[in-house]
C-alpha cells in the first residue's frame, strides 16, 4: 500500500469514530442498492411496454412519504428498505421518458453525465467526511432558501416561458444538489454521533441528491449538444 494511501485511510480514521464509519458503509451500501433499483426502473419504462410515466412520480413521492412516516424501531428495517427500493424504482421509470429521448440524441450523453455525476459527489463526500466537523452545516440556510427561491422561479416561469429564467433554475439547481452532498453528508455524520442509526433515511437524503445531480447534468449535456449540432448544420 502506498504511502499516499494510507495518508488517506488515516485521515478517514482520524476525523471518523468507527461506530460513524460502520454508520456510512450501511448508508453508501444502500444507496448503491437504490440506485440499482432504479436503474432496472429505467429500463422498464425504455424497454417494455409498461411505462407508467406521470403515475411513476407519484407513486414514488407516496412511497417517499410513507417510508418517511415510518420512523425506524429496529424491527421494520426490511419493510423500510421495500419503501426506499420501491421509490428508487419509482423514479426511475419516472426518468424514462427523459434518457429515451436522450438516447436518440446521443446515448453517450447518459453515460458521461452517469460517470460525471458519481464522480462529483463522491469528491464533495469526501470532501465533506474530510472537513473539520460540521464545517459545511452553516450551508442548510443558504441552500434551502435557494430551493425557496427556484420553486418561486418556478412559477414564475410558467406565465413568463422565459428560456433564460429556465436556464438559470437548471443550473442554479445543479449547484444547490452539489451543495446538499456537502451539507447532507455532515448532517449524516453529526446524526449518528447524537445517536441515530437510520441508514435507510439516510440513504434517502443522498439519493434524493444524487437524482438531481444526474438528471440536471444530462439535460445540460443534451442542450450542449442539440447546439453544437444546430451550429454545424448552419
Amino acid at each position: 500500500m502506498t504511502p499516499n494511501i494510507q495518508t488517506f485511510i488515516n485521515s478517514f480514521q482520524n476525523r471518523l469514530e468507527q461506530p460513524v464509519r460502520q454508520h456510512l458503509k450501511n448508508v453508501y451500501a444502500t444507496l448503491m442498492m437504490t440506485c440499482a433499483s432504479a436503474s432496472v426502473g429505467v429500463y422498464v419504462d425504455m424497454f417494455t411496454r409498461f411505462q407508467a410515466g406521470f403515475l411513476s412520480a407519484i407513486l414514488g413521492a407516496g412511497l417517499m412519504l410513507m417510508l418517511i412516516a415510518t420512523p425506524d424501531n429496529g424491527k421494520n428495517t426490511k419493510l423500510r428498505l421495500g419503501y426506499l427500493l420501491g421509490f428508487g424504482l419509482t423514479s426511475g421509470m419516472s426518468m424514462g421518458p427523459l434518457l429515451e429521448y436522450v438516447s436518440v440524441v446521443d446515448p453517450s450523453i447518459i453515460v458521461t453525465a452517469l460517470l460525471g455525476t458519481t464522480l462529483v459527489f463522491v469528491c464533495f463526500s469526501i470532501a465533506a467526511m474530510l472537513a473539520e466537523r460540521g464545517s459545511w452545516l452553516f450551508l442548510g440556510g443558504t441552500l434551502m432558501t435557494l430551493l425557496a427561491s427556484m420553486s418561486l422561479m418556478t412559477l414564475v416561469n410558467l406565465f413568463m416561458q422565459s428560456h433564460f429564467l429556465y436556464q438559470t433554475h437548471l443550473y442554479l439547481g445543479l449547484m444547490v444538489m452539489c451543495g446538499f452532498v456537502l451539507f447532507d453528508t455532515q448532517l449524516i455524520i453529526e446524526k449518528r454521533r447524537m445517536g441515530s442509526k437510520d441508514f435507510i433515511q439516510h440513504a434517502l437524503e443522498l439519493f434524493i441528491d444524487f437524482i438531481g445531480m444526474f438528471r440536471r447534468l444530462v439535460i445540460i449535456l443534451t442542450q450542449k449538444e442539440e447546439q453544437n449540432r444546430r451550429r454545424k448544420r448552419d
